[in-house]
This record gives structure tokens, sequence and C-alpha cells, in this order.
């Protein structure tokens, strides 16, 4: 059991270089029980990959998580400022 949920979605967009990305995770479990970190991203609007990582503790699950957090902060992804129509 997951002892608190973790969500995130952030974007990162250049108009004057066509960059709209986007980067989502989510910590769930697996159907056995298991810990596992979700990742999706891609261009905004487009299906775009997902991968999954499992973990034997939701600690290890927590500390990717973060790091990656890191990672796309450093790269110059925000939380989404406006809505789209």
């Amino acid at each position: 059991m997951i002892a608190q949920p973790y969500q995130l979605y952030i974007e990162r967009a250049d108009p004057a270089k066509n960059m709209a990305r986007y980067y989502a995770m989510e910590i769930g479990q697996t159907m056995f029980g298991e810990p596992c970190l979700t990742r999706r991203w891609g261009r905004i609007g487009k299906l775009g990959q997902e991968k999954h990582h499992v973990f034997e503790r939701e600690e290890e699950a927590v500390r990717l998580f973060l790091d990656l957090v890191k990672q796309k902060r450093a790269r110059g992804y925000r939380p989404r400022t406006a809505l789209r129509y």
C-alpha cells in the first residue's frame, strides 16, 4: 500500500524553438502490490511514451521520483500556468 500519493505534471515550452513538451509521473502499485513509478512524456497534445519502474520498497520509488523532478526542473520544466481551451 502506498503511504502517500505522488503525482506530477510539468511542461516545457519555447515557441521560438517550436518546443512544447510535457512530463508526468505518479507512484502507484502493480496488481501484485509492488510500488511502481510510471513516467509519461512527449509533445503536448500527443500520446507520447510511457515507462514503468517496479521497486521492492516505496522509498526507492520516491527517491527516483524526487531525482527526476530535480533533473526536469533543471532543464526548464515547470507546472502549467494557464488553462488551454
